[in-house]
């Protein structure tokens, strides 16, 4: 079973930043591509961005482009999500999850999912 587990949120001012990083364990860190999505009240899980299993190739939705960046790092298995320009629009818990082959932008598409972790935006 594969064990995903994130840290780095917290509160932050409008325009700062803030580093989420995700743990990954259980299985061969190697063989997933890995997603950012996030879940706000009252909306569905939404994809912020994703990394090849290899990190050659990254993925992000229109409004985070140019602000975040994904990256992994598979000698020590995590896989971070480095968020600039925060906006209050930001504001809701991020997940990591883990794909075995190709990335998808459908969260259902997922097979495993960390614990979350809050982040907030303030104006």
């Amino acid at each position: 079973q594969v064990q995903l587990v994130e840290s780095g949120g917290g509160l932050v001012q409008a325009g700062g930043s803030l580093r989420l990083a995700c743990a990954f364990s259980g299985r061969t860190f190697t063989r997933y591509a890995m997603g950012w999505f996030r879940q706000a009240p009252g909306n569905e899980r939404e994809f912020r961005a994703a990394v090849s299993a290899s990190g050659s190739s990254t993925y992000y939705t229109n409004s985070v482009r140019g602000r975040f960046t994904i990256s992994r790092d598979n000698a020590n298995n995590t896989v971070y999500l480095e968020m600039n320009s925060l906006t209050p629009e930001d504001t809701a818990v991020y997940y990591c999850a883990a794909i075995a082959g190709y990335y998808s932008e459908n969260y259902r598409s997922y097979r495993y999912w960390g614990q979350g972790t809050q982040v907030t935006v303030s104006s």
